[in-house]
């Protein structure tokens, strides 16, 4: 088994390094020799020039701030509805990102917003996983190390195709994906699933064809988290990751997917929330630091598109920070847009009041401020800014979308060992099939619906043991293992659960490594993540494990498919497991 996973390895990145022969789609993009950013941060435009003359010194900071928006206001009385309508009317804000809510009341607040606003709008949203991640009612895809796993950046550039098409439906001009970030680290708790995996070509492959399929059909996308945040082990949304590499090491392995993105024609490039004290000499985040903003991504590595900071809500920045500097010194290290701040009239107020006194060039303002008109002319907002309500149900939540969604789920199934040749199940008792599902925190419902899917195949008793369970459910599920047919294992933990840390308890694990020692010889025993792989670390015992990276329905689908003995697995793991795997 470890032969033939090495020899897999070797392969994948065979595949990769010669997918120009093998994947059109990839080949393409490899092939442009002239940044398409060229075009479209370079030229010259009327409609620019003019705004930018008409504009205040208040109006141009606008231009430069993000507002969040949740798209479920239930009125027009709304508070929260009331303000964005007067910070976009005012020009205080220049775009807005949609956090929740569903496709139609999203597009109706965008084209509200779009309305009131003299300057258009830039519409975002975070869109890893497709639409459906903000928006209720669009197509959901499963997670980039699942996208990775099927080994086909085509299948990639599809799904970037359906995303972008449902985007610019209801309204949504930017996404912030893809994550190029190299998850070289399995403890990583923010980033793990989301990345395309650890192996630098792969990563590459997949992120360059989902650029393509973004921005060749209207959608600006967005890498990140500059310069790198797949070797820390601290989420930023709680705290301050500290990236140690020193700069041999980012050239090596970090800096290599923006690299590439930026050779590519990437449009936008996010800036994380972790310090880089090698390259920087302090522990002051990127998002912040000229030396990386401006020095490094900007004139070192050549970036002429949107330079954005990640959320601006975040922990990572709010501690020991006042608000008001935080904003201005984002700008000061040159990004050009203030993404999601907290208070966006105090952002805005902040940082005019910064040009005002001298401490920020209107120069430095300036610049930024035609970058965001020309992506705005690019998308074709100075035309066109409002939607056509009548035309979501064509573009949204289509059939097509589904099956490439189903598509992605299926190709990605990935058998990482079947020791005891355990699949498909064959049945050789009468007991039940025992379905234990391992939460990292009570209260969840995830693997109900596996449960009731899997039942309409075999007799199933369902358990669910989190890190709060007493003994007797212990006790419980050691009695059925003893008469179970068989004895399935599921988890959906992604490793970015912010709550309660993404592992689960020493009791839990305790009793899963005694599974094989507790059930009658020849008994299956199968352990299915529906999330990260590297979970299967700490399960050396289990002989047989899968892993879809993804709990959406069409990965519970295919997974009962390879049970049942209708699909064989596909997929290939795009990151490395501990040395213990067989």
């Amino acid at each position: 088994m470890r032969v033939r996973t090495i020899l897999s390895s070797i392969s994948i990145l065979i595949l990769f390094l010669l997918s120009g022969a093998l994947h059109p789609a990839s080949a393409r993009v490899r092939e442009q020799k002239k940044s398409p950013l060229a075009d479209i941060f370079s030229k010259t435009d009327p409609w620019i020039e003019e705004s930018l003359e008409k504009m205040s010194v208040p109006e141009k900071v606008g231009q430069m701030i993000i507002a969040s928006v949740d798209a479920q206001y239930k009125s027009s009385s709304d508070k929260n509805y009331i303000l964005l309508s007067r910070l976009a009317s005012e020009g205080k804000i220049g775009g807005i990102m949609f956090l929740k809510g569903d496709v139609i009341s999203a597009a109706m607040f965008a084209n509200h917003l779009q309305s009131v606003s003299t300057v258009p709008l830039l519409v975002s949203a975070d869109m890893e996983r497709g639409m459906a991640m903000r928006l209720d009612g669009a197509t959901f895809f499963s997670p980039a190390m699942a996208i990775a796993a099927t080994g086909n950046p085509d299948l990639a550039a599809s799904m970037a195709k359906v995303i972008a098409e449902e985007a610019r439906a209801v309204g949504i001009h930017q996404n912030y994906a893809p994550t190029v970030d190299l998850n070289i680290n399995p403890a990583n708790p923010i980033i793990n699933t989301r990345s395309f995996g650890d192996r630098i070509p792969l990563v590459i492959a997949m992120s360059s064809a989902i650029i393509d399929g973004f921005q060749s059909n209207g959608i600006v996308a967005t890498v990140k988290h500059f310069p790198g945040h797949g070797d820390v082990t601290v989420d930023s949304h709680l705290a301050l990751p500290v990236l140690q590499g020193d700069r041999q090491r980012l050239d090596d392995y970090e800096l290599k997917p923006f690299r590439a993105a930026i050779e590519q024609g990437v449009m936008s490039v996010m800036v994380g929330h972790l310090a880089v004290p090698k390259l920087t000499g302090t522990l002051e985040p990127a998002s912040l630091s000229k030396t990386i903003v401006t020095d490094l991504l900007r004139q070192e590595l050549g970036f002429q598109g949107l330079i954005i900071t990640d959320a601006l809500n975040m922990k990572a920045l709010i501690s020991g920070h006042s608000q008001s500097e935080i904003f201005v010194k984002a700008v000061e290290a040159g990004n050009d847009i203030l993404l999601f701040p907290v208070d966006p009239e105090l952002a805005h107020k902040a940082v005019t009041a910064a040009v005002v006194t001298g401490r920020i060039p209107i120069s430095r303002i300036d610049d930024s401020v035609k970058r965001v008109l020309q992506v705005k002319r690019w998308l074709g907002l100075n035309r066109k800014k409002l939607v056509d309500l009548s035309q979501l149900q064509d573009h949204v939540g289509s059939e097509e979308g589904t099956r490439i969604a189903e598509k992605i789920a299926e190709n990605a199934l990935t058998l990482v060992r079947d020791r005891d040749r355990s699949l498909p199940l064959h049945l050789t008792m009468n007991g039940p099939v025992v379905d234990i599902i391992l939460n990292d925190k009570p209260g969840e419902d995830l693997g109900n619906r596996f449960a009731e899917k899997l039942g309409l195949d075999y007799a199933v008793i369902q358990l669910r043991l989190d890190p709060t369970s007493r003994e007797n459910a212990f006790e419980r599920a050691s009695e059925l293992g003893r008469s179970a047919s068989a004895v399935i294992l599921t988890t959906g933990i992604q490793a970015y659960s912010r709550a309660v840390p993404s592992k689960l308890s020493s009791r839990q694990v305790e009793f899963v490594r005694s599974l094989p020692g507790l059930v009658p010889k020849g008994t299956p025993v199968v352990f299915i993540s529906f999330g990260t792989p590297y979970i299967l670390n700490a399960f050396p015992e289990i002989g047989t494990a899968l892993c879809a990276y993804s709990e959406n329905e069409y990965s519970e689908k295919s997974v009962i498919r390879v049970l049942k003995g209708d699909l064989v697995p596909k997929g290939t793991l795009p990151v490395s497991l501990d040395d213990r795997q067989p």
